[in-house]
């Protein structure tokens, strides 16, 4: 039985996806509005998370 991985993003391509800036994203990760994980240098984001922010920012604009 093989379980999903998850799909992680780069920042860039959450930038890309929310059409915001770097330190935007950035400041998204530090509030924990956004949750990521680190590997060395590298940061990731995953999809489901991304989707759950978005979710929510819809919710407080309704």
């Amino acid at each position: 039985m093989t379980t999903a991985v998850p799909e992680l993003l780069t920042v860039p391509e959450v930038m890309a996806r929310l059409k915001y800036g770097r330190s935007k994203v950035y400041d998204l990760i530090r509030s924990k509005r956004l949750a990521s994980i680190t590997e060395g240098r590298s940061r990731r984001i995953p999809a489901s998370a991304l989707q759950d922010y978005i979710r929510e920012r819809l919710e407080v604009a309704s």
